[in-house]
């Protein structure tokens, strides 16, 4: 797919380079190339169970854009830049956008080549294979502005019949891997009150990080969503267990609080069944405020075209967080059906891919104009 994505930007007139992260940036040039580019973007990998519009939405209609402006002859002032950025999901190398957190700074590339997936492979080794570590260093350069068009990921714009969510700001994040360590025994010859079981600790942890969730309701939300157990044999007590904890709340207060409550219910866990415990931070970001102008524009271009509307926060990390530390940055959100999202059955209506391009391409036109009449 990255390569069918580089053709299909050359064939609109595009400058297409690709940076040691892998993170692809195709450059349509304007007026005066001497502006940092208007970027658009998103990401083209998913999950492991699916999602056809999730990252792959915002790219697609980037690319779509640039077509129907070299079809109209129609050149901006500054150029535009659309970026696929690399492993946004985070779903075979943790951390998750970790292309774009690269490109900003948030993780040296060395950090990001040594990330591996669970066969033990690294990040550089697997760009290196593929052909797509490339010689460009991330970053080297700057974007004026960053728009981002995405499915919602939940249910709110389907469930209100508005074609856009005008996106404010995402709420904070926090991953950590959990080890458990007991012993490994005989499922039948032990004694329950002699075991060091792995995985009941485990099973008290998943309902504690719950209870968690509960408590800081209704905007607190907490995922454990992978696991490995050894030695994973029906007649073997669990020696062995990690797993992964997925926290987020809007507000930076209630996210620290769920840590602290999650570190102290974990520990004790592990203390009263004497067992080995290790809770690793792998993922940490507070909650982020998009750019006023920048959700304004998004606004203005809905109610232009006459799309109904409303303002969200997004309850998923995107790329646009590290983006909006070096850029004024917004995104857009369409509906998709039930809220499904990382599953096969992801889906959304043709009508609001349609709807979210044309605020995405009149919100950069906007900007674009904005940009002209500041330095005029």
């Amino acid at each position: 797919v990255r390569d069918w994505f580089i053709k299909a930007c050359e064939e609109t007139g595009c400058s297409v380079t690709v940076d040691e992260m892998g993170n692809i940036f195709a450059l349509r040039p304007g007026k005066n190339n001497a502006l940092p580019p208007i970027a658009l973007g998103s990401h083209l990998d998913t999950q492991p169970s699916g999602g056809k519009f999730d990252g792959i939405v915002g790219v697609l209609a980037g690319l779509e854009i640039f077509r129907a402006l070299t079809e109209a002859n129609f050149t901006t002032d500054s150029p535009l830049e659309l970026i696929n950025w690399t492993n946004e999901e985070g779903s075979r190398f943790a951390p998750d956008m970790i292309g774009s957190g690269v490109f900003t700074g948030v993780f040296d590339l060395d950090f990001a080549y040594a990330a591996k997936d669970r066969a033990g492979k690294t990040l550089g080794d697997e760009l290196e294979r593929i052909g797509y570590r490339g010689k460009t260093k991330p970053g080297n350069h700057r974007l004026s502005t960053y728009f981002e068009l995405h499915i919602e990921q939940g249910p709110i714009l389907e469930s209100e019949n508005k074609m856009i969510g005008v996106v404010t700001g995402v709420q904070g994040l926090r991953w950590y891997d959990v080890t458990v360590v007991g012993r490994d025994s005989h499922a039948g010859s032990t004694p329950m009150h002699l075991r060091k079981d792995a995985m009941l600790a485990y099973a008290r942890m998943v309902e504690a990080t719950n209870k968690i969730a509960l408590n800081h309701s209704p905007l607190g939300v907490s995922t454990v969503g992978s696991v490995e157990v050894k030695p994973n044999s029906r007649n073997v007590i669990p020696g062995y267990v990690s797993f992964s904890v997925d926290m987020r709340h809007p507000e930076d207060a209630e996210l620290n609080q769920m840590e602290k409550e999650l570190e102290d219910s974990i520990i004790k866990i592990a203390r009263d069944m004497k067992l080995e415990i290790n809770l690793e931070n792998i993922c940490d970001f507070t909650s982020v405020q998009f750019d006023e102008d920048c959700i304004n524009t998004v606004r203005t271009s809905a109610i232009e075209l006459d799309y109904s509307y409303r303002s969200l926060i997004s309850g998923a990390g995107h790329d646009a967080v590290y983006i909006s530390q070096i850029a004024p940055t917004s995104m857009i959100f369409i509906p998709c059906q039930a809220g499904i999202s990382h599953n096969e059955l992801e889906k959304t209506d043709p009508e609001h891919v349609t709807a979210g391009a044309n605020v995405l391409m009149n919100a950069i036109i906007e900007r674009d104009k904005a940009i002209r009449d500041r330095i005029a």
